[in-house]
Parts: C-alpha cells; structure tokens; sequence
C-alpha cells in the first residue's frame, strides 16, 4: 500500500530530523474525513489536535482526498509529507522549518 508507506517514510524522516516533535503524538489515517458536515468548498486533508494532559495528539490524514490530489506516487509521497509536516507543526508549535529543513517553501511546490 503506498500511502501507508508514504506516511511509515514521512513519520521516519521526521524521527530523525525532530524526534522531540513525535512525543505525545500519534499519526494515523482514514478514507475520508467522518463529519461531512464541515466540509465547505473543499475536503481536509488531515486534521491535527496538540496533546493535553493525559491526552496523547493526534494527526490524522485523510487517504481519498490526498491520493485524488496527487497525480503520481511521487507527488502523493510529497503531499502526504508536506500534509504531515504541516499538521504536526500546528498540534505542536515546532516551525515546520525544524521540522524538515530541506522542505522546499509553499511557493516552490504545487500539489
């Protein structure tokens, strides 16, 4: 399955260039998104909750909606990255630059 193994490669990358950004965090994903109610113009890609207390975070990654915006096995290891990198520095508050250094900026890449 590529997408699980997109997102093995991507939680991987991270371990190595910011572990600290892992604690207290799981990542998984779902098909689709379970309310439809939120959606407006467009489907989520993932969706991201910081750890509390006793509460691990969590980022979960939408399957459907990032493999339909991806037009290869490239560009879909590059979304499911990116979409990681993303979430996990808005549950956590890491720059997303410590994240992954060599991550290109938004302006350089088009999903």
């Amino acid at each position: 399955m590529v997408f699980a193994e997109a997102v093995t490669q991507s939680v991987g990358h991270i371990e190595e260039t910011c572990p600290r950004a892992l604690v207290g965090m799981s990542i998984g994903f779902e098909d689709v998104p379970a309310s439809v109610s939120a959606w407006e113009d467009r489907v989520p890609l993932a969706a991201a909750t910081p750890a509390r207390p006793g509460v691990s975070g969590q980022v979960v990654l939408y399957r459907r909606p990032i493999e339909f915006r991806s037009g290869s096995p490239d560009e879909l290891r590059e979304l499911v990255h990116r979409t990681v990198v993303e979430q996990l520095s808005a549950a956590t508050g890491i720059p997303s630059d410590e994240l992954d250094p060599d991550l290109p900026p938004d302006d350089d890449w088009l999903p």
